[in-house]
């Protein structure tokens, strides 16, 4: 018997607006960064909101990967508020870097920006998001971090 391939379903997409990184630093082989969040916007088929300023994303770098920790609220249009705790990996060629600095939209398959995000809220139209498994898909557009949301069905 085989086992079924996973499907995914977009839901929405969040752009987070960022501050200047700060380096808290680290070792020889790693550095910590702190970018603090400073808003935002969510739209999609299934949610749409706001990103609430404070949060934040801790990246470790590690050669060419950073792993990535993001913590922050997002208001949801009927008020009710979310919490997001979402853990990933960035990686991308130096060349594919420097494109990227100097402004260059560059197709996100090129690099990977992935990460596995977890939801808690306690209103009830919106417990799906605390009770299911979710993939999402990010890049830089602009200076902003756009993360697209997919349900793991």
């Amino acid at each position: 018997m085989s086992l079924p391939h996973p499907e995914l379903e977009f839901v929405f997409e969040v752009r987070v607006t960022i501050d200047e990184a700060l380096r808290i630093g680290r070792s020889a082989d790693e550095q910590l960064h702190f970018t603090p969040i400073t808003g935002g916007t969510v739209s999609g088929p299934r949610l749409n909101g706001e990103v609430l300023a404070g949060g934040g994303d801790w990246l470790v770098e590690r050669g060419n990967t950073c792993q990535l920790e993001a913590r922050y609220l997002l208001r949801a249009d009927d008020g009710a508020v979310i919490d997001i705790l979402n853990r990933g990996y960035y990686r991308a060629t130096p060349e594919l870097e420097a494109r990227m600095e100097a402004g260059e939209q560059v197709d996100e398959r090129l690099y990977y920006y992935r990460t596995a995000p977890v939801f808690q809220t306690d209103a009830p139209a919106h417990r799906w998001l605390a009770e299911n498994q979710f993939l999402g898909m990010a890049r830089d557009d602009g200076g902003d971090v756009c993360i697209r949301f997919f349900l793991v069905r």
